[in-house]
């Protein structure tokens, strides 16, 4: 064999398990044995076989449990079942339940290592496959829906929400309103394994608890006033996709706690029923909240924050990354440009007035902002005219703020400093240098850094 395939032979008698041993590793095979579905059922996260061969009636696990268990470990693994008493009923379900072959005992030698060669490579092209879509994915997204900054804290952002997002972990997206949870949520989902599956949303805060769980775990007819038949709750509709749970930090205590059982489990109640549901779904939650001090407070379950707080991802505000709303501003009005758009651009004036701003709504108040400046406009141009009152009347950004801690960190300190010199010498990047005392090519790589533009 081309390369070395790992196999799990799965068997109760021991006389089998010695048979195949031999033969598969006589063929080049990674044997890994298990004398029952249990033991089975261990070495499959342990071990990861590429081929899982296993005999159906077995005391403890049957084969089919050891299939179910190995579609959740990893759906790409090739199973095939093995059985002395066929059934065309019992191959039919297990095909149905995802098993690559079913195979009735007694088999030949060459028979069974064909089937096996076959799996392997069928479980290659999978994997090839899936990785090429994955990397296709990865590339036209980012050209066309990566989120927008070079600011260095927002670059580390993005960094790590690339390296998490073909994961199943639980992501925790933290910052003031407006800063683009959910769009980066939705960049997340685009990137994972998951982006061929639905992405729901829920504000957790916009809804009165009873229908909040309602709408997130579903209910059965007669549950309540209103309830006249069943319906199944988004995390259920959201199966095999991403589910995002906007403003989490509005939930109830009543909430939260079933919220935290569907994590741990995997599964839920709809209201008024007493069976509960699997899901498979990605949990992605957001707030602008500090919960760890609502949790000091009484208002957040520190058991739920832990489950939800797997990665965090802190959105910068637009107020610390200047050099951002250039690229931003541009952005949206290439989004809006169409033929019924006399938009074409922003003048020097504007643009300056933009930087100037600190932007306390964040994205979200740049994005309404240029909404309304490219109605206003008639000329194909906006001037500084056309922004809002309170985005031109807002005097320029200061070097200390109030909402900077009273510990800030060198970095801000430089950051700010930086900017206080470039704006007194009026944005001549040779004098800031000389005053900086610093060469200016050094004061270029600060600015990259910083994601300060011109």
């Amino acid at each position: 064999m081309s390369q070395e395939v790992k196999i799990l032979l799965v068997d109760d008698e021991t006389a089998i398990l010695e048979t195949l041993g031999i033969l598969f590793r006589g063929a080049g095979y990674a044997v890994t044995v298990a004398d029952s579905g249990a033991k089975a059922l261990l070495a499959l996260s342990e071990e990861k076989p590429d081929i899982v061969l296993t005999d159906i009636r077995m005391p403890g696990a049957t084969g089919l449990e050891v299939l179910a268990k190995t579609r959740e470990v990893d759906a790409e693994i090739s199973v095939i079942l093995m059985t002395a008493q066929a059934s065309l009923q019992s191959a039919v379900r297990a095909v149905n339940e995802g098993a690559y072959y079913y195979l009735q005992k007694p088999f030949a030698n060459d028979e069974l290592l064909a089937i096996c060669q076959r799996a392997a490579e069928a479980r290659q092209l999978r994997v090839e496959n899936k990785a090429l879509k994955k990397e296709i994915r990865k590339r036209t997204t980012s050209l066309e829906d990566r989120p927008v900054g070079k600011a260095s804290s927002f670059v580390e952002v993005m960094q790590l929400a690339e390296t998490v997002a073909p994961t199943d972990s639980t992501v925790l997206l933290t910052g003031e309103s407006g800063t683009g949870k959910e769009v980066l949520a939705r960049y997340i989902h685009r990137l994972s394994d998951r982006s061929d599956g639905p992405f729901l949303s829920i504000n957790c805060g916009a809804l009165p608890e009873g229908l909040l769980e309602s709408e997130l775990f579903g209910h059965v007819r007669g549950s309540f006033t209103g309830a006249v038949k069943d319906k199944d709750g988004l995390l259920a509709a959201a199966a095999g996709g991403t589910f995002f749970l906007d403003e989490v930090g509005e939930m109830s205590p009543a909430t939260q706690v079933k919220l935290l059982r569907a994590l741990q489990e995997r599964e839920v109640i709809p209201v008024g029923a007493t069976k509960a549901l699997s899901v498979d779904v990605r949990i992605i939650a957001a707030t602008n909240r500090e919960l760890e001090q609502e949790i000091e407070r009484g208002a957040f379950r520190s058991d739920l924050y832990y489950r939800l707080n797997v990665i965090q991802l802190r959105l910068p505000p637009l107020r610390e990354r200047p050099g951002d709303v250039a690229l931003l501003a541009h952005r949206f009005l290439e989004s809006r440009a169409g033929p019924d758009s006399p938009v074409l651009g922003i003048s020097p004036e504007a643009m300056e007035v933009l930087v100037e701003y600190e932007w306390p709504g964040n994205v979200r108040e740049l994005e309404n902002a240029l909404e309304r400046a490219g109605v206003v406009t008639r000329h194909g141009v906006i001037k500084p005219s056309a922004l809002p009152d309170r985005v031109r009347e807002s005097p320029p950004a200061r070097l200390g703020r109030e909402d900077v801690s009273q510990n800030p960190t060198m970095e801000i300190v430089e950051r700010a400093y930086i900017l206080w010199v470039l704006q007194a010498e009026g944005g001549n990047k040779k004098r800031a240098a000389d005053v900086l005392g610093i060469d200016p090519s050094t004061l270029y790589r600060k600015l990259g850094r910083y994601g300060i533009d011109d």
